[in-house]
């Protein structure tokens, strides 16, 4: 399970579930969110693997000394900017069951002794059922132990190791050799 600090002080609880074939055998992961303690909402139908290839190439990103000056400030390049954003588990499930995403956004801050300096941040965000959203703020290295803490939980629920494929950009395969599908749900 990751846990989040949000901005308006609640607890963002984010709990890997395991999918389950018709045999009963976990193959991906669904994300229950929790807000204090009470269910906010369900997404991210076979989201583990987009999970622990974020981490991946959040590794990647924090050890390119030729990026950003400051590791917390080093993040994986996307097209917009958005790291990962999953909604609700199945194609049958109404939009409001959740959503859970992060994006990168750069801000300007004025420091005395340097003047302005320029920093990214991740920003985490939930909606739950309700409809209500809550944000947490993170520096690459907080986004990178939550992702670590949460990917590992997701590996344990599972009982494998996203290892290899992830480090490839391949998706997993199943036991008999054949890609698993993934949703970007």
């Amino acid at each position: 399970m990751g846990i989040l600090r949000c901005v308006d002080g609640s607890e963002l609880r984010v709990v890997p579930v395991a999918c389950r074939d018709r045999e009963g055998t976990p193959y991906e992961v669904t994300l229950d969110l929790e807000r204090d303690g009470t269910p906010y909402g369900a997404v991210g139908e076979r989201c583990g693997w987009f999970l622990a290839r974020v981490g991946h190439l959040l590794e990647e990103a924090r050890a390119d000394e030729s990026s950003w000056p400051d590791p917390d400030d080093r993040f994986p390049c996307s097209r917009d900017g958005e790291l990962f954003e999953f909604r609700y588990r199945e194609r049958v499930d109404v939009p409001v069951a959740g959503e859970f995403r992060c994006h990168v956004r750069s801000d300007s801050a004025w420091e005395k002794a340097t003047g302005w300096r320029l920093h990214r941040r991740a920003f985490v965000e939930a909606w739950g059922s309700t409809g209500t959203a809550v944000r947490a703020v993170l520096t690459s290295t907080e986004l990178a132990e939550f992702l670590a803490e949460l990917v590992a939980d997701a590996e344990q629920e599972l009982g494998t190791s996203y290892g290899e494929s992830v480090r490839l950009g391949q998706p997993p395969i199943s036991a008999d050799g054949v890609p698993i599908r993934l949703g970007a749900g």
